[in-house]
């Protein structure tokens, strides 16, 4: 729809976000254009947004249902999570029948009680969460809520520290960890085993197939077979692809054990400075406090699991099995190259490089890359229509680099910028 001023274009936002509900397919906003090509040239782009197009986003759906209970979910990490349990609501697509409840705080703060009439919404349209309660509808027949003392997987005391909203299982055996953290070392970012999902996972669980991640490797397909839904050719599939994860680098590897704190960005951190699962496990809180996003928090985490006799036992398993514990596709060491611990950001586009490899290579030689210019940076690499950054770059005086000076410093040969 063409419009000509912005009171038409607002007047149009409001008539689209009326008739979204009528509309056969979702949406969740609508992009207003500069419609004249020649205008487009002007007004130009960042690395990836153009200036002359906006996208106004509608404000999230909402749907008003009873909160009829509330249940514990036990995380890989021990985590006990309030989850709502709702009577069955249509909302943007989709019918809703829980809703995350994140912690007791949470709970607390909106005065969320069993047997409420509850407002949802999707936040950022995917995840279901508690908005408000309709205080106004309760009947006084409703339950204020209170955490379990018991963790209701194991029946071991929970524990909620000082300073944080999580309450945690003690027990560091408790089977929702082991059911949990198969789940996270077979999923995309960690492992990433092809047809290993949940329900193969609970399934090989409860025939005691599987105990813990190490026990995936020495899996058969006639093992497999005895799986429901799980045909010879299945079996087969999924032998081959926990066989093929054997080959993951270190930083895949370590994000999938699970260790606190560690997340695929830590793990990859760690994997390019210490290179192999050895050295890791031999550095001291002092080293790893020190190194560039990780701190006295992950340190101690990180020192505290391969403390344990009973990890390095693990880890030791997995090596036997077979898994990788090198990181792969960097050089042994990267402590004399130019891009080493040096902050990096990209911006504008690149002749031949798309802006994640090109922010992978500078990280596999140890840069840590950033999406801000700050007097800390100390390579900009800059393409075409760079923007602000290239602007902020200049007034610093950061050094910048076009993708040409890029790749001969990243080839460890002297280079200087071109700009």
């Amino acid at each position: 729809t063409k419009v000509t001023t912005i009171e038409e274009a607002n007047a149009l936002i409001v008539r689209h976000g009326e008739r979204r509900k009528s509309l056969g397919y979702d949406t969740d906003g609508v992009v207003v254009k500069v419609n004249a090509v020649w205008q487009q040239n002007i007004l130009g782009s960042t690395g990836k947004d153009p200036r002359w197009a906006m996208a106004y986003k509608f404000p999230p759906e909402q749907a008003e249902t009873t909160l009829r209970d509330i249940v514990i979910q036990v995380g890989r990490t021990g985590v006990l999570t309030p989850t709502a349990v709702l009577d069955p609501v249509k909302l943007s697509g989709s019918t809703i029948s829980r809703a995350t409840l994140h912690n007791e705080d949470f709970i607390a703060e909106k005065d969320i009680r069993i047997g409420d009439r509850v407002i949802i919404n999707k936040a950022a349209e995917i995840i279901p969460e508690v908005l408000r309660v309709a205080v106004e509808k309760r009947t006084g027949e409703e339950k204020v809520f209170h955490m379990p003392t018991e963790c209701p997987e194991c029946g071991w005391p929970v524990v909620r520290k000082n300073g944080e909203a999580a309450v945690r299982c003690t027990n560091p055996h408790c089977p929702a960890l082991g059911r949990e953290g198969l789940i996270h070392f077979t999923s995309r970012d960690a492992m990433n085993i092809d047809g290993c999902g949940p329900a193969v996972l609970l399934q090989l669980q409860e025939r005691n197939l599987v105990k813990d991640p190490s026990d995936l490797y020495l899996l058969t397909a006639d093992d497999l077979m005895e799986l429901d839904r799980m045909g010879a050719k299945s079996a087969n599939n999924l032998v081959r692809a926990i066989a093929a994860s054997k080959e993951n680098s270190l930083d895949k590897l370590l994000f999938a054990l699970g260790i606190r704190h560690v997340g695929a960005k830590v793990a990859r951190t760690l994997a390019l400075k210490y290179q192999t699962m050895d050295a890791l496990m031999k550095a001291t809180q002092e080293e790893l406090a020190q190194i560039p996003d990780i701190g006295q928090v992950i340190a101690e985490s990180v020192v505290t699991y391969f403390g344990d006799p009973g990890n390095q036992d693990y880890v030791e398993r997995l090596k036997e099995l077979g898994l990788n514990m090198k990181m792969l596709g960097t050089a042994a060491s990267n402590e004399n190259h130019p891009f080493y611990g040096k902050t990096m950001v990209f911006t504008g586009t690149l002749p031949t490089l798309d802006r994640a490899t090109a922010q992978t290579m500078a990280q596999e030689v140890g840069a840590k890359v950033t999406s801000s210019v700050s007097k800390k940076t100390d390579y900009v690499v800059a393409g075409a229509d760079p923007g602000s950054k290239y602007t902020k770059a200049q007034s610093l005086g950061v050094t910048i680099l076009d993708e040409a000076a890029f790749r001969r410093l990243l080839e460890n040969r002297d280079a200087q910028s071109s700009r």
